[in-house]
């Protein structure tokens, strides 16, 4: 994974499952941000979302594989679900940095609801001096509060903001879908479907 002068988004999340606003978001933060690629970092016990259930590690991962298949800009890492215990990302991205080298450019992609949780993150000072953040908009959130932004993080640059599309698909519909034996077409891709028909993923309440 190492170079020298790069450009890279690491889009992270649980990925239970990964669908295709995930994709869509990568796609989109590659072609404006100008990346050479993108990470999809499937979370491994995510320190905010403590005692959430979540389908095994295993599984999440070998989702966002097949879901990546075939764009050759699109990577996966492993970094969060191969650490044992809680994961923070600013620990991720101190690895990251070790890896690609102190000159590449990383942007961490993320959604506007998780922005305005951001102050609550490990170290978040920290992790802006490790990566830009650029944020997908999505609809119900407010717009950036500039003034708070400059008040927590003054040395830092502001989030890039992404003018991708608007599409609202949830992992929690498409859960409840999987449970009831509905139709996944167009909310994840076929060959994730697929797994998560023949592993029988999401059949019990969750």
């Amino acid at each position: 994974m190492s170079g020298s002068d790069m450009r890279v988004g690491v889009l992270g999340g649980t990925f239970d499952p990964v669908h295709l606003a995930h994709l869509i978001i990568g796609e989109e933060a590659r072609i404006q941000l100008e990346l050479e690629r993108v990470l999809f970092m499937p979370a491994g016990q995510p320190w905010l979302k403590a005692g959430q259930a979540l389908s095994p590690a295993a599984d999440r991962l070998r989702m966002v594989e097949l879901a990546v298949e075939g764009n050759p800009h699109f990577q996966v890492c492993c970094h969060e679900v191969n650490r044992d215990g809680p994961t923070y990302t600013v620990d991720t991205l101190e690895e990251l940095h070790q890896e690609l080298g102190a000159d590449s450019e990383i942007f961490f992609i993320i959604g506007q609801d998780a922005l305005e949780q951001f102050h609550r993150w490990k170290e978040p000072a920290r992790l802006l001096q490790l990566c830009r953040l650029a944020v997908a908009r999505r609809p119900g959130h407010d717009d950036f509060d500039r003034k708070a932004w400059q008040r927590l993080f003054s040395d830092a640059d502001e989030p890039a903001f992404l003018a991708a599309p608007s599409i609202d698909i949830s992992g929690t519909e498409i859960r409840r879908r999987a449970a009831a034996g509905g139709t996944l077409r167009y909310l994840v891709p076929d060959a994730v479907a697929d797994y998560i028909k023949r592993r029988r993923l999401y059949q019990a309440a969750r």
